[in-house]
């Protein structure tokens, strides 16, 4: 289980705990994630995981993919997995989480592979992860761990780095007596004062208390400037894909917009907004990637990344992105559903795009994909299928465009304000030169034509 909190080279405005003593305690659980792994080769620094899926099941259908989902996620975070098994746990057992003769077998099987970390399908109290740790002899590593240590690979920007390392000390505080073996010995009182001290568990809580004051503040002036930067694009239609981690929103981007980001086929491959203009028009409508939604997601990184997420609720049109090739796919539409009510967007008008037509066997039929839709849109496509991609596009752009004022008007030259306003958010239809200035056929949003014509009014006057 690899933790970090390396100072962010992109600000200077969080500055590390005092003394280095936050990052040695973050280094020391990092050794103890690998203290049961003397074999651990140097070649790649990986851990070895055997990883154990938890529930209760209605079928073989859902028990597999959610043991496929969360074998993704640790090959996502960067670690090998040995070995895997499936338990049924319907009541968790309050001490250890999982019963004695659950972790027992599990270490056994654990050790037959050559594992070192043990990495639970559920999420852990603080307690049940060092009691485990206790019994099994393993460092054990849960869910909300696993999904953190993804994010954290994957943060590129100094907003996603921010948000990450927020999450990972708020995941850390409350596990901290657990790192190292002296975490409770007491630090020295003032001289001429009276009681012991604080101990190092405390004095190591109160350091990340300051970090997380220190990252909130700056995470904060970031959230303004990007606030402002909507704002600015207000506007512009906005269509945002949102979706279920890998159902191919990234790759949709690329292949409608030419966007040219990475689009690797693993979980939250994908962590910041990206936006790019859909029209050849101009930015009159904006197309946003975001990140992917995932079952049990935990609520420290949705509370993190709420704000990324505002591009959802400030959309003209979400275009909601589902993989059909994915047995499980009508549940992650399900949990799309239910996080877009909890992220305010519900009302969004919406397009449906059922996505990796190529790899589906039989495709589901019109009238179940209907109900599913209810009132709304929905397109089949590939995103390898150029074609289908013209069509994808032409529908996207139809969508949002339903409600747009065609006009002509003639406008000075010297009317620069005007003309970056029809350049800038307008389908510029034609375009004629004369003496004095430009002649226009124009389509638009309502409020932005009137706004031209607003502007060329007050120059006239």
């Amino acid at each position: 289980m690899k933790f970090e909190s390396n100072p962010i080279e992109e600000h200077g405005e969080a500055p590390l705990a005092d003394d280095g003593r936050l990052e040695a305690a973050v280094l020391e659980w990092t050794r103890r994630a690998q203290r049961a792994a003397p074999h651990l080769t140097a070649e790649d620094g990986k851990n070895s995981c055997f990883v154990a899926c938890l529930g209760v099941w209605d079928s073989d259908a859902v028990k597999s993919a959610q043991l496929g989902e969360i074998l993704a996620l640790v090959q996502a975070q960067g670690d090998r997995v040995v070995g895997h098994a499936t338990y049924r746990l319907s009541q968790p057992n309050p001490r250890t989480f999982i019963g004695r003769g659950t972790y027992e077998n599990l270490v056994e099987q654990a050790t037959e592979c050559g594992a070192d970390l043990l990495v639970l399908d559920a999420e852990l109290s603080p307690s049940q992860t060092r009691n485990l740790e206790e019994a099994t002899g393993l460092a054990v590593c849960d869910r909300e761990a696993v999904i953190l240590n993804v994010f954290l690979r994957h943060a590129r920007t100094r907003r996603a780095r921010i948000q990450v390392e927020i999450a990972h000390l708020e995941y850390l505080r409350p596990r901290i007596r657990g790192v190292g073996l002296v975490m409770d010995q007491q630090a020295g009182g003032v001289m001429g004062g009276r009681g012991p001290g604080e101990t190092q568990s405390e004095l190591m809580s109160r350091q990340i208390d300051g970090r997380l004051a220190e990252l909130r503040r700056e995470f904060e002036r970031i959230s303004r400037s990007s606030r402002t930067q909507r704002q600015g694009r207000s506007q512009s239609k906005r269509i945002v894909l949102v979706g279920y981690t890998n159902a191919g929103k990234t790759t949709l981007m690329n292949a409608l917009t030419e966007a040219g980001l990475s689009a690797k086929d693993m979980p939250f491959e994908t962590l910041d907004t990206t936006s790019r203009s859909l029209s050849r028009y101009g930015g009159d409508v904006l197309l946003s990637d975001t990140v992917g939604f995932i079952r049990r997601l935990p609520e420290r990184l949705f509370a993190s990344f709420e704000s990324t997420l505002a591009e959802a609720r400030e959309a003209s049109l979400l275009a909601l992105v589902v993989d059909v090739s994915d047995p499980e796919w009508r549940f992650h539409l399900t949990t799309t559903h239910a996080l877009l009510d909890k992220l305010g967007a519900g009302d969004v008008a919406r397009l449906y795009v059922f996505n990796k037509l190529d790899r589906v066997p039989a495709t589901p039929s019109s009238e179940e994909l209907q109900d599913l839709c209810g009132p709304h849109e929905f397109a089949l496509v590939s995103g390898h299928d150029a074609d289908g991609m013209q069509r994808l596009k032409e529908k996207l752009l139809q969508s949002v465009r339903k409600d747009q004022r065609r006009v002509r008007l003639f406008v000075p030259y010297a009317a620069t304000s005007a003309l970056t306003t029809i350049y800038g958010r307008c389908r510029v239809l034609s375009a004629e030169p004369e003496e004095l200035g430009m002649r226009f056929e124009l389509e638009g949003d309502p409020l932005v034509v009137a706004a031209v014509m607003h502007s060329l009014e007050d120059e006239q006057s």
